[in-house]
């Protein structure tokens, strides 16, 4: 007979040491089924005390304070404890109070107040309660009852994900950048009063992104930001993992994780990639005068870039009172386990890094231009390997790193000088038919192919207009930026758009011979977009020639300045039928965007024979061949100047040639099928005005 000893008998009774004390891992709140325990965890490399708040409904009165012992609870830099759920009947939600050393002047590193209500960076859910006061969190003093919490895990059945699968584009890729609450917010979207301006309202409006033919959305920050911000727009988040509590359907009340998941299932359902426009160089705790919410009051030093300055302690490369402190290992690692929970949790396809040369940057500001970690930590991470990284390549500084000097070799980048050259052609300034050129190859000057750098052209973003600056409509509608709501005096936003009015400024009775230029130059602009290689981009509402009347930058502005007018649609259908079908051309000939430059398979050409790149000239012609591509060959006629002018086409015979696109001529004929057209008779093309040619060469 087998004896069991009583040392044995106590080891199978015995609790592990995580049980008592919890796990340095993972950072934040999970949910330890064996034990039916929920495990804390918190970074604060410069804490001497940290306690831990457990709330039920009230969030003024705690149902549990719990001190954490450093002796126990605490784990290298990470402070950590478990809880059995039977211990917090009622539990709802959870924060922190952390005390620290007092900061020594002049250098001012830390700003511990143990009577600060925080909340946890990594929480996934987080709560505004009705008597949320951000001027609490602001100075010293307590702020309980008052402060944002984390939400702890809701315990029941995974979502169903039924099967979902990403869709991943290549050449067919046209990426579309709105804002979730005002894509659907305005009453003339036509979506259900309960789910506009959310997550849900996105979902009703799958039919039109289909029937205009985009294949990724690019969603303007849906991390949880700042409420009492006078933040519209979210680029001032308070957490990285949390979707915002407003776009879920039932509001302050609710956990959008799954009304989130649900758009994505439903985009991906539908073809549709989805990428996260994210902010990880700044918070919305701002500079010294800002609130307290979670990063200030539980690590100072770590999280934040500080200048040593007692009278401006922080950096502020971010133009937003703060930068994070992005070559500091925590914050990597935070950066790093966001993303990756944005794509295994919630089916992220690619994000839009705002500010990425911020990452570039280290202690005290200095710029690593050699090999910033940060870039390594992402490239690396399995979670990763097959997502869209997209930079903007600037910070609010004047960091500029637009092409081969970002450190992210692999990843792609707004290209901003697309944007500007474009502009500054369309609008009829001399000396640009040479950038013009360089943009439609696929900037091979800012991403070179060469043995060394073997950058693609894909990675130039191409864009015309995005969230930041003028819409489309009023590009060709103001020549200065109209921006006194947004309270700065008219001093915010892009110093120069490039802009023309055509004759006419403003959007009030406005003459119909002006009109009909905005309306044939919004389709030029949107017409050298999808000729170009490289991936564009088109800012949701220019399609229906959306206006904001001159705003442009209106972070802070939530009205229906800055959500769609969904009346545009009828009232400019011309335009929207010309977008929807230029859309489909593009889609439909590989032979625009490539993974090479189009080399041997291009040749320039003038209105006659070879291309006048002198500074008058306002002219270009070019022939680009397909048949590497399987595709057919087009052959591109381009009228800048304010004259009609005929073009010779350089590829005879003309008979072959059929014109698909003139953006010259009234609906329908500005864009029409090659088989509904007969083949040219003459030699010899004449563009109207302004105008861009497209003829297509079985």
């Amino acid at each position: 007979m087998a004896h069991t000893s009583q040392d044995e008998n106590s080891s199978k009774t015995r609790a592990s040491w995580t049980a008592i004390e919890g796990s340095p891992r993972p950072l934040g709140v999970s949910w330890v089924p064996d034990e039916a325990a929920y495990n804390f965890a918190l970074y604060s490399k410069n804490a001497t005390g940290v306690t831990l708040l457990i709330y039920g409904d009230d969030i003024s009165t705690p149902l549990l304070t719990k001190p954490l012992d450093h002796l126990a609870n605490k784990s290298g830099r990470v402070w950590h404890c478990r809880v059995p759920r039977s211990q917090i009947a009622g539990a709802r939600y959870y924060a922190y109070s952390v005390a620290g050393p007092e900061s020594r002047y002049p250098f001012l590193p830390h700003a511990f107040d143990a009577e600060k209500i925080l909340l946890d960076p990594y929480a996934e859910s987080i709560h505004v309660p009705p008597t949320f006061d951000r001027s609490a969190a602001i100075g010293p003093g307590s702020n309980s009852g008052r402060a944002m919490v984390g939400r702890l895990p809701e315990l029941g059945t995974a979502f169903d994900w039924q099967g979902d699968c990403s869709p991943r584009h290549e050449s067919d890729l046209i990426i579309y950048e709105f804002h979730v609450r005002g894509f659907t917010q305005s009453p003339t979207s036509g979506v259900p009063e309960a789910r506009k301006g959310t997550f849900l309202g996105v979902i009703d409006k799958i039919p039109y992104l289909t029937e205009l033919g985009v294949t990724a959305v690019e969603l303007m920050p849906v991390f949880q930001f700042g409420p009492g911000e006078g933040n519209y727009w979210g680029y001032m988040p308070l957490g990285f993992f949390a979707p915002h509590h407003a776009y879920a359907t039932r509001g302050a009340s609710a956990d959008p994780h799954n009304e989130f998941r649900e758009m994505v299932r439903a985009l991906h359902a539908a073809g549709i990639e989805v990428i996260l426009d994210v902010v990880y160089n700044h918070t919305a705790e701002g500079d010294a005068r800002g609130p307290t919410y979670n990063f200030r009051g539980i690590d100072n030093s770590t999280y934040y870039e500080l200048s040593g300055d007692p009278h401006a302690p922080y950096c502020n490369f971010s133009g937003a009172g703060n930068t994070l402190h992005c070559a500091n290992r925590a914050v990597r690692r935070m950066i790093r386990d966001s993303l990756r929970y944005w794509v295994t949790e919630m089916h992220v396809d690619g994000f839009r890094f705002d500010l990425a040369s911020v990452f570039s940057r280290g202690g005290g500001g200095a710029v690593n231009f050699e090999d910033p970690p940060i870039f390594g930590d992402i490239t690396s991470s399995p979670a990763l390997a097959n997502v869209r990284l997209i930079a903007e390549p600037w910070d609010a500084a004047g960091m500029y790193q637009l092409g081969r000097s970002f450190p992210g070799a692999s990843w792609s980048q707004w290209n901003g000088r697309f944007r500007d050259d474009i502009r500054q052609f369309v609008r009829g300034d001399r000396g640009m038919v040479g950038a013009l050129m360089q943009r439609l190859y696929g900037s091979d000057d800012l991403f070179p192919d060469s043995l060394e750098e073997a950058r693609h052209p894909y990675q130039s973003v191409n864009y015309v207009t995005a969230h930041d600056g003028f819409t489309l409509y009023d590009l060709v509608s103001y020549s200065k930026k109209r921006n006194w709501a947004n309270g700065h005096g008219n001093t915010d936003g892009l110093a120069d758009e490039y802009s023309s009015n055509c004759g006419h400024e403003g959007d009030d009775h406005v003459p119909p011979g002006v009109l009909a230029l905005r309306k044939h130059q919004a389709k030029n602009f949107l017409c050298l977009l999808m000729l170009a290689n490289g991936t564009p981009m088109i800012r949701a509402g220019d399609e229906l020639l959306r206006t904001q009347r001159g705003n442009s930058n209106p972070y802070n502005q939530d009205s229906p300045l800055t959500w769609i007018d969904w009346t545009r649609k009828d009232r400019f259908a011309d335009v929207f039928r010309f977008v929807r079908l230029l859309i489909a051309f593009r889609k439909a000939h590989p032979t625009l965007c490539r993974s090479r430059f189009w080399r041997e398979d291009i040749r320039w050409y003038g209105p006659r024979s070879e291309p006048d790149l002198g500074y008058d000239s306002h002219t270009l012609a070019y022939l680009l061949r397909g048949a590497s591509q399987r595709d057919v060959d087009l052959y591109v006629m381009i009228n800048g100047s304010d004259q009609e002018l005929p073009f010779l086409i350089q590829e005879p015979p003309a008979v072959r040639w059929r014109r698909v696109i003139d953006t010259g001529l009234p609906s329908p004929d500005d864009i029409c099928p090659p088989e509904s057209v007969a083949p040219l008779s003459n030699e010899a093309y004449t563009l109207k005005a302004r105008s861009v040619v497209v003829l297509m060469r079985p």
